[in-house]
């Protein structure tokens, strides 16, 4: 073991990831140990001291552009059956590790382009299908009929009640129609056009009385309605929702519960599934993965893999579950094809089966998934720095800093038979690379019975025996996967990083230094309730940074 290595023995685990956030080199990390409410000399974490007493900053949002899933999600809502007409746009950037941050959804002139020709065809296909039949328009008097129609309209596309004036520009395109010598309907569909193209449907608008001022102050019930129901269903609020936000009780904190439940009861809240889990477990990577023919991975194994995190992920929305134990939950989904991929009993169908995991620890939680071991490996060979970093990046929030210029890839062996923990061990000697290798191999190396395609196997390739044993900085050592899944569970950072995901998801930006207090909380509050993901997903609506925002000091430089 380096000298780096031992220091981090010593110190712990928490410890060590704060000297690889420096980049670890000959000097000891800053570890405090203070007295403790136990015994003299138990280690606390001075942050626990810090939030004790610290005001809560709910920070801001940039003015948050729809992505595409929220787009696609929102028409359909408002006009009925649109298809994807998003999946023509110009793909969104990611921050943070979601494509909902609002600080990278950049607006480009393709982009504004792409918009206008989707809601004229929206426009026209929900036009033909009678979509806007609400009232007849008379062709020597259509604005009466015009007027009711685009104010409703409006007030549901732009989430928030619509102004008289706001209703006469649109009106006034059915005038411009008339002089045109076009009929009512051309004006209509013009008006209707513009609504969809308006900074009121395509970004979320939050308004800061004050902007330049750094006092917090709450978000409107129409701006939380928003803000809820992009979250949850990543689309507009319904009518249930915009109307106990209109009627200004959507801030009591037993309607917000209320909405709350509600929303996660609805089909609707699969969008959590897709996009929200879909991106922090790397369940939407899957389909860019290309494992080499040899592993026989096929399209009907990608989307069995696919559906099996969605539907083990969708009961942890909608059922009892804990939300830690998504990292062992004994049982999950699987078809014929998938079953026997996994060596599990066939269910004896290719619709995907629920099915109990007793007698095969092996493929509990999220470690035993195929999506996540495929998307964690090379086409060709395991990976176990990728499984490694998945853990520490997507679990405990303990990433490694980028490697150094000059590091190398897998080093190579000299003898072909020696097993990939004995041909990596060259990263864990050379001191520019043992750092970080030291706390990133060993949790790969517990997922080393998995193949590139999440297959069991004993021997790689080569023939030599699959070590799965592996330690931790701090002296913590397992053997398999069973062990090491259960090491990272009891991890204490577990919850709070699983906290700063969603919450990132959440807010639609990311969740910063300054949050740590607001994490915290969250965090203590939703194990407190029980520890589900519905309590999550509670605790964070009803945190200050949900339920308020603030302005930005003049001059400040992002």
């Amino acid at each position: 073991m380096t000298a780096c290595g031992r220091r981090w023995r010593r110190v712990g685990l928490a410890a060590a990831v704060v000297a690889l956030a420096a980049g670890c080199n000959n000097s000891p990390p800053k570890a405090r140990v203070l007295p403790g409410p136990d015994a003299p000399g138990t280690p606390v974490d001075p942050q626990d001291v810090l939030c004790r007493s610290a005001a809560r900053d709910p920070g801001r949002v940039t003015l948050h552009r729809l992505n595409r899933a929220e787009y696609d999600n929102t028409v359909r809502d408002l006009l009925g059956e649109t298809g994807s007409p998003a999946s023509s746009f110009p793909p969104d950037d990611h921050g943070f590790g979601f494509d909902n941050n609002a600080d990278v959804l950049s607006m480009s002139p393709l982009l504004m382009e792409k918009y206008s020709h989707a809601a004229e065809a929206m426009v026209e296909s929900a036009w033909t299908r009678g979509a806007f039949k609400t009232c007849v328009l008379d062709p020597a008097k259509p604005e009466a009929c015009a007027r009711e129609l685009l104010k409703t309209f409006a007030r549901r596309a732009w989430r928030r009640p619509v102004t008289a004036e706001e209703v006469e520009r649109l009106v006034a395109f059915v005038t411009l129609a008339r002089q045109q010598g076009d009929a009512p309907e051309v004006g209509v569909k013009l008006a209707l056009r513009s609504v969809l193209v308006s900074p009121h449907f395509l970004f979320r608008v939050e308004l800061d009385a004050a902007p330049t001022s750094t006092a917090a102050h709450p978000i409107s019930d129409l701006e939380l309605a928003s803000r809820l129901s992009y979250f949850l269903w990543s689309s507009m609020p319904d009518e249930a929702l915009l109307q106990a936000a209109e009627g200004g009780r959507l801030h009591e904190p037993e309607v917000l519960e209320a909405q709350v439940r509600r929303m996660l009861a609805d089909p609707k809240a699969h969008a959590l599934v897709d996009n929200f889990a879909g991106q922090w477990l790397y369940t939407r990577a899957l389909d860019f993965a290309q494992p080499e023919s040899r592993y026989g991975f096929d399209e009907p194994l990608r989307a069995a893999m696919r559906q099996e995190m969605q539907l083990v992920f969708q009961e942890f929305v909608t059922g009892d579950h804990r939300f830690k134990d998504l990292l062992d939950a004994p049982f999950t989904y699987v078809n014929d094809r998938l079953a026997t991929h996994y060596g599990l009993p066939k269910p004896g169908t290719q619709a995907m089966t629920r099915v109990e995991l007793k007698g095969h620890p092996e493929r509990a939680g999220l470690f035993g998934k195929g999506a996540l071991l495929t998307v964690t490996a090379n086409p060709d060979r395991t990976s176990p720095v990728k499984r490694g970093v998945w853990v520490l990046e997507q679990l405990l929030c303990k990433g490694p800093p980028p490697p150094p210029p000059d590091a190398g890839g897998l080093a190579p062996a000299v003898d072909p038979t020696l097993n990939i923990k004995a041909r990596m061990a060259q990263h864990r000697v050379d001191p520019t690379c043992s750092g970080c290798h030291t706390l990133m191999d060993p949790l790969g190396f517990g997922m080393e019975n998995f193949d590139p395609v999440g297959r069991w196997r004993t021997k790689e390739e080569g023939g030599a025996l699959v070590d799965p044993s592996g330690e931790l900085p701090g002296g913590k050592s397992f053997n398999g996967v069973a062990e090491m899944r259960a090491v990272v569970k009891q991890d204490p950072d577990l919850s709070a990083c699983m906290t700063r995901h969603l919450l990132t998801y959440a807010l639609g930006r990311g969740a910063e230094d300054a949050d740590r207090c607001t994490v915290r909380d969250i965090s203590q509050q939703a194990e407190s309730r029980g520890g589900r993901l519905t309590d999550y997903i509670l605790a964070i609506v009803r945190s200050d940074a949900f339920l308020q925002r603030r302005g930005e000091a003049e001059g400040h430089t992002p």
